[in-house]
Order: C-alpha cells, then sequence, then structure tokens
C-alpha cells in the first residue's frame, strides 16, 4: 500500500470540505478520516495537530497549497 497516495488522497479530500462546504472555516477542515492518515499529515507539517477536542484541523501555508494541488492533480476535469 502506498501511504504517500493515501496521504495525497486525504489531503485532498480535506480541501473540499474546506473549499465547497465549510469556506467560512478558512483554512479548518473537518478531522473525520483514518487516525494514522492524519497523524501522519501532521508529521508532515501540513495540518495542525489531529488529537484534540477540537472536531476541525488547520492546513499550515505549505499543507493548504499541496492539498489545493492534491484536489486538482486528482480530482478535476481536464
Amino acid at each position: 500500500m502506498d501511504l504517500d497516495k493515501i496521504d495525497e488522497a486525504t489531503l485532498a479530500l480535506l480541501y473540499l470540505a474546506v473549499a465547497q462546504d465549510h469556506p467560512e472555516l478558512g483554512r479548518r477542515a473537518w478531522k473525520s478520516f483514518d487516525w494514522e492518515t492524519m497523524e501522519r499529515l501532521h508529521k508532515k507539517g501540513l495540518i495542525s495537530n489531529p488529537i484534540g477536542k477540537a472536531k476541525t484541523v488547520a492546513f499550515s501555508e505549505d499543507g493548504k497549497a499541496a492539498a489545493q494541488a492534491a484536489f486538482n492533480r486528482l480530482f478535476e476535469e481536464l
């Protein structure tokens, strides 16, 4: 299993949640994904720490750019 591809797809889906469902959250996304994947994204510096009471995570500046790029690469129509 390619964990980097899983991380990329999760990051893209986090971006989708921010871009379409919750624009008022800005850089925050609901953290309803696999915990191991979320922890890897945090260790890569792309999102805030997913452990805690908050129901959302925040993208770092690099994380938001990477999420948008992943979303465009994986899901945008050509």
